[in-house]
């Protein structure tokens, strides 16, 4: 089968290291596969192995033609049997590039349960024609967008995001050297991982951790991720005035999750809303104890094996979070490997990529 993966950028976000991980295990597997990605290229992006071809659209009128004329002739090329978009941008340029005759078959992923303004909804449902299925990462993302008319129920399913747990392989070495880089000595150390957006609600984590910090003076609050320098400077004032900045850790953007993920003693998500964050369950892979907002798919994703609070609550997620810390290292490390074997045994990156291209053949079926 020839599959085209249709991208908005390969920026370090999770719905991008999802594409690119399934896209490497389907050219794997014997299909003939590219990356097609809409915007320039990203001075941080992840790295693949696949084909990549950019249009270069730029936010005008001419420039979303010249990309789109570009993404045509790219497609016309490569001759795919199916074209499968991820987020808004690229889900629309898939359909309008069916119109065209170059995206014969476009099956749509939807990553978020706010897709943003209400305009982008009224667009799916408009556009729904175009694309032959629709596919969402959780349960709370597929019902969200069904409820707001992006998608009928009959055109929509979900695949959640796999993990590949081997990459995420707990390591007592590996801890021991990333905690005396980074100098956390004896302290339980919080790890928070997510782009510096309203979406993962970092104001709420800082109140949590000042509260949090009453009980135990010591912890330490590593968050590892990237804003714009306005959101970044809001921020980092938001902690000197809460007192957190001696014992918080702003890493920026990492290349060695795995790495941060062994050094801390528990993963934190404090989001006010998400699709299905690709980090918690690396945390989960990674056999941390977890901590997160009950939003989106977060529930379907960590089950019994973590603590979920409500979103916008920083007395509640301070309050698990302290209840993570007065456990017993035996206790935190059950949780830790419950959360580790829920992964691997529901989330499976090899068993989704069986799942995905089960849904290709039976979406395109004399590809197979």
């Amino acid at each position: 089968m020839r599959i085209a993966y249709v991208l908005t950028s390969l920026g370090r976000g999770g719905a991008e290291r999802q594409v690119i991980a399934l896209s490497e295990r389907m050219a794997s597997r014997g299909h003939h596969v590219f990356l097609l990605v809409l915007k320039p290229v990203e001075t941080h992006k992840w790295p693949t192995s696949i084909k990549v071809i950019r249009v270069d659209m730029r936010k005008s009128l001419r420039g979303v033609c010249s990309g789109l004329a570009r993404a045509h002739r790219e497609l016309r090329s490569f001759r795919p049997d199916i074209v499968h978009s991820h987020t808004f941008p690229a889900n629309m340029a898939a359909r309008i590039l069916h119109i065209f005759g170059s995206a014969p078959a476009v099956l749509s992923t939807i990553h978020n349960i706010y897709e943003g303004r209400w305009w982008r909804a009224t667009l799916y449902g408009l556009t729904d024609r175009l694309c032959m299925h629709t596919t969402a990462v959780s349960d709370a993302v597929a019902e969200r967008q069904i409820k707001i008319g992006a998608v009928p129920r009959h055109k929509c399913s979900v695949v959640t995001n796999g993990i590949d747990s081997d990459s995420f392989k707990p390591s007592t070495a590996c801890s021991a050297e990333v905690r005396a880089q980074l100098n956390a000595a004896d302290s339980f150390v919080w790890l928070a991982a997510g782009r510096l957006t309203p979406a993962k609600d970092y104001p709420n984590l800082l109140r949590a951790f000042t509260l949090l910090r009453f009980e135990f003076p010591s912890a330490q609050l590593w968050i590892a991720g990237q804003g714009t320098a306005l959101e970044e400077k809001r921020l980092q004032g938001l902690a000197e005035s809460t007192g957190n900045s001696p014992h918080l850790r702003w890493l920026g953007l990492r290349d060695d999750m795995p790495a941060l993920l062994n050094a801390a003693d528990a993963f934190v998500l404090s989001s006010a809303w998400e699709g299905m964050p690709l980090v918690v369950g690396e945390a989960m892979a990674a056999g941390k104890p977890v901590v997160a907002t009950e939003v989106g798919g977060v529930a379907q994703l960590v089950g019994d094996a973590g603590v979920l609070v409500p979103s916008k609550s920083s007395k509640a997620l301070a309050q698990a979070m302290s209840g993570v810390m007065r456990m017993t290292e035996e206790q935190r490390q059950a949780i830790g490997d419950a959360a580790r074997a829920r992964i691997r045994h529901h989330f499976d990156m090899n068993a989704k990529a069986d799942e995905w291209e089960d849904l290709y053949f039976r979406l395109v079926p004399a590809c197979r």
